[in-house]
Order: C-alpha cells, then sequence, then structure tokens
C-alpha cells in the first residue's frame, strides 16, 4: 500500500490539472479565513469601541440627574454576544440576527426587535467563509479532481492494461483516489488550523471542525466512486456528478427551508414593536389606576406603593412600560418558539443534504448558529430584569436620590 502511494504521489505531481485544483483549494481556504479573522477582529474591536464609549456616555448622562426616575431614562446599557474564538469559520447568524443593542429602563420587546445589523445584504447571500467553502465549494472541487479518474483511462484505452499491471483495481484506485482526497483535506485545513491557533480556538473545536471536514469530503467521495463507475465518457460523468451537486447542495436546502417555513410560520417582528409602542402610547389617555392595577397583577410586591397622587411620577411611567412588555409577551413566546421549531425543523433536513449539515455543524462550533443568538437575546432580558430589581425599589418607595449608589448599577455579562 506504501509503495502504491508513493506511485500514485509521484503521478499526481505531474498532473497539472489536480494541481491546480488542489492550488486553487489552498488559495480559497487562506482566502476564506483571512476574510472570517478581519471580520471577527472588527467585531471584536467595534465592541471594545462601544464599552469605552458606553460607559463615558452613561457617566456623562448621570451627572446631571437629581432623581430615580431620571437617571434610569437616560442611562442606556451596552449589551453585545462577543464572537467566539471559533467564529471566523462560520460567521452564521451574526450576519442577519442583531448581535449589540444599547438598552435603556423603558419598554424592551421593540428594543430588542430593531434590527441593528451592519449589512443587510449578507444576511442574503451570506458571507465567504471557510464553512461555506467546506460545505459548497469543496465538494465541486472533489468532483473535478475525481471524476475522470476511470473514464480518462478507458478514452486513452490505458484502463485494462493498469488494472492487469496493478494486480486489481482496489490498488490501482484506492491510492490514486485517497491520495488526491487528503491532499484537498490537508490544503484546506492548514490555513483553518493556522487562523484557529491565532484566534485562540480550542483543540477540541478544531479536532471536531476536521472531522466535519473530512467525514464530509469522504460522503462525496463515496458519491463520485458510484457514479464515476458507470461506463460514459467524462464529460457524461462530470455532468451527472454537477448535477448531483446542484441538487444536494441548492435544490434540497432551498426546499427543505421553504418547507420549513411553510410548517413553522414566524411571527413578524415588526408586529410585536408595533404592539409594544401601541401599549405604552395608549397608557398615556389611560386612567391611571387601570395602569397600575395591570401591572399590580404581575408584580403584588408593590401593592403598597403603588398610588399615582401627581399629574406625573416615575413609577407609573414605568409601569406602563412594562405593561407593553407584558402584553407583547405571548407573541413574544409565540416568535421565539417558531424560530426554535424551525431550527429544529432545518437541523433534521440537514441530514438530506450534506452541504446543509456541515453548515450547521461549523455553525454550532462557532457559536454563530440561530440557538446561540436566541441565547444572547435572552441574555438581554435578564440583563433588564436586573435593571428594574434595581430600580423598581427606588422609585416605588419613593426613596431619596443619592448619586452615589449609581455605582451599583447592574453591568452586563457576556458570559
Amino acid at each position: 500500500m506504501v509503495r502504491d502511494m508513493v506511485r500514485e504521489s509521484r503521478f499526481l505531481a505531474k498532473d497539472r490539472g489536480a494541481l491546480f485544483w488542489l492550488l486553487l483549494a489552498f488559495i480559497l481556504s487562506i482566502i476564506s479565513v483571512a476574510f472570517g479573522v478581519a471580520e471577527v477582529r472588527d467585531q471584536k474591536r467595534t465592541i471594545a469601541e462601544l464599552v469605552e464609549e458606553d460607559r463615558a456616555d452613561r457617566a456623562n448622562a448621570l451627572e446631571g440627574q437629581e432623581d430615580w426616575g431620571g437617571a434610569a431614562y437616560y442611562a442606556f446599557h451596552l449589551t453585545y454576544a462577543p464572537p467566539s474564538e471559533f467564529a471566523f469559520a462560520a460567521l452564521g447568524q451574526r450576519d442577519s440576527s442583531p448581535w449589540k443593542h444599547r438598552i435603556r429602563m423603558l419598554a424592551l420587546e421593540g428594543q430588542i426587535h430593531e434590527a441593528d445589523t451592519k449589512n443587510a445584504d449578507f444576511g442574503l447571500v451570506g458571507r465567504f467563509d471557510f464553512a461555506f467553502l467546506a460545505a459548497s465549494v469543496a465538494p465541486l472541487l472533489l468532483i473535478l479532481l475525481l471524476y475522470d479518474l476511470r473514464a480518462a483511462e478507458r478514452t486513452a484505452r490505458r484502463h485494462d492494461l493498469l488494472l492487469a499491471t496493478a494486480g486489481s483495481s482496489k490498488r490501482l484506485w484506492l491510492p490514486r483516489a485517497l491520495i488526491r482526497v487528503m491532499a484537498l483535506f490537508f490544503l484546506l485545513l492548514i490555513p483553518l488550523w493556522a487562523a484557529s491557533v491565532m484566534e485562540g480556538a480550542s483543540l477540541n473545536v478544531m479536532i471536531q471542525a476536521s472531522v466535519v471536514l473530512l467525514g464530509a469530503l469522504l460522503i462525496w467521495w463515496l458519491i463520485i466512486e458510484l457514479i464515476s463507475r458507470i461506463d460514459a465518457s467524462s464529460s457524461v460523468l462530470l455532468t451527472a456528478l454537477v448535477g448531483l451537486w446542484l441538487a444536494l447542495a441548492i435544490v434540497i436546502p432551498a426546499l427543505s427551508k421553504a418547507a420549513v417555513e411553510t410548517r413553522q410560520p414566524l411571527p413578524n417582528g415588526g408586529k410585536i414593536l408595533l404592539l409594544q409602542r401601541e401599549t405604552v402610547n395608549d397608557a398615556w389617555d389611560m386612567p391611571k389606576e387601570a395602569t397600575m392595577t395591570a401591572f399590580l397583577e404581575d408584580h403584588p410586591e408593590w401593592h403598597g406603593h403603588a398610588t399615582i397622587e401627581q399629574p406625573f411620577e416615575w413609577k407609573w411611567y414605568y409601569a406602563f412600560q412594562q405593561l407593553g412588555d407584558m402584553k407583547a409577551a405571548p407573541l413574544v413566546d409565540q416568535y421565539r418558539s417558531a424560530r426554535l421549531a424551525r431550527d429544529h425543523e432545518a437541523g433534521v433536513f440537514a441530514f438530506l443534504s450534506p452541504t446543509s449539515f456541515v453548515e450547521r455543524s461549523f455553525e454550532k462550533l462557532a457559536g454563530t448558529d440561530a440557538a446561540s443568538m436566541i441565547a444572547y437575546e435572552e441574555s438581554v432580558r435578564h440583563f433588564h430584569a436586573q435593571l428594574r430589581a434595581f430600580h423598581y425599589p427606588k422609585l416605588f418607595k419613593d426613596e431619596p436620590f443619592d448619586r452615589d449608589l449609581l455605582g451599583g448599577l447592574p453591568a452586563y455579562d457576556p458570559s
């Protein structure tokens, strides 16, 4: 077997067509990880700048306040989902879902559902990251490397002679295909591992990503091997394999996406925003007692501190702000559940397409999948609850304003 591999390595070194596709694979791998690393570093740099600006802006806003309500109203708080160390390989949902917000103590859902993506176009066409390269481009390169191994020899009328010389088809075709598959695998993997080391990705994640890539190449090798055994010309085999690639890489994922969206209708995030704002705006014209009664149903702990005696009181203002969130809560739950259901069904359909499976696997390893983005939104809600827990006692108990206590404001923890 070793001698066969050496022989096929020498043969590969003389095959200019194969060398071209392997070199192209290496260059594309470098480009994909370079784009990913540049984007992730830009996001990290943006977060670092925003953290400093947010701290300075909040300190400036709180400097001139004289009551708890004003301090809560004017103070913005940055929340963000930092990219993982492996996010460069699969940017995933970070292009289509917000990963940073500046929130206040006002009604929260409207703030969450205001889009804050950097470039919405990328959410439609996707980025050229390593996940896309491994899922969609690598199989096509493998087809170009392997499709005519047998057909070319049949055309040149050397097929039977080679078989007689080698002794068996396994000794001939297995080493020849294996050396090309492994060459493609390592040329794709080297830039990924280099970038992973630079970005501090864990060894476990790097190994899992390598296994996913290798598994995908082996599956496509098996498909190519089965098709290439057909006694047909190289052009016919190439057409058949490219057609199969189009079906597995494009048609099936598109049909699966349409089926999932039909089975799991998703409420419009704009409806959540509109419902919340309508509730908040309508509260200005409602009797204050009605607002406070509705608020106390969910917050009975403030029952003895909810009397409104002035035309405007901050506790009444924040009460109807939260009523906006409470009114939108059923739609928010439906929206979140539908997204999770879509993601689950998409994962099931991904087993029909190696392309979808590889992309989803890389996104999960990178923490850029739909579940990770939903988890970020939940962390924002949790932080908003911490802000309310800090301000409500001071607002409802009419505690004297003490600027020194503002040092105890909750700080967002992205972990």
